[in-house]
């Protein structure tokens, strides 16, 4: 996971709380947490990216719209990220 920017870890997280969610949805949801509006040209590389290192596989909806999803090697990232942040903050 040390090979991914924190817009693309942002965005792994978001895919791994929803179910299969669209673009559009995953847009939507970190809009809500960062500050600023996030347009395609930044949104679909980054996915692609996420795709192509296999942490989430991506699959067609309808004709126009694809879901993501997290994969284990994506959970098991996810989960080791976890691990090791909480080596060094604790938020008791």
């Amino acid at each position: 996971m040390n090979d991914l920017s924190g817009f693309q870890r942002d965005l792994l997280w978001v895919i791994a709380g929803q179910d299969q969610p669209s673009g559009q949805q995953v847009k939507s949801e970190l809009e809500g947490y960062v500050d600023g509006e996030i347009n395609h040209g930044r949104l679909y590389p980054n996915l692609d990216t996420l795709v192509n290192k296999s942490y989430v596989e991506k699959g067609p909806i309808d004709r126009r719209t694809n879901y993501y999803a997290i994969t284990d090697k994506g959970r098991e990232s996810l989960r080791n990220r976890r691990d090791w942040e909480n080596q060094y903050v604790s938020m008791e």
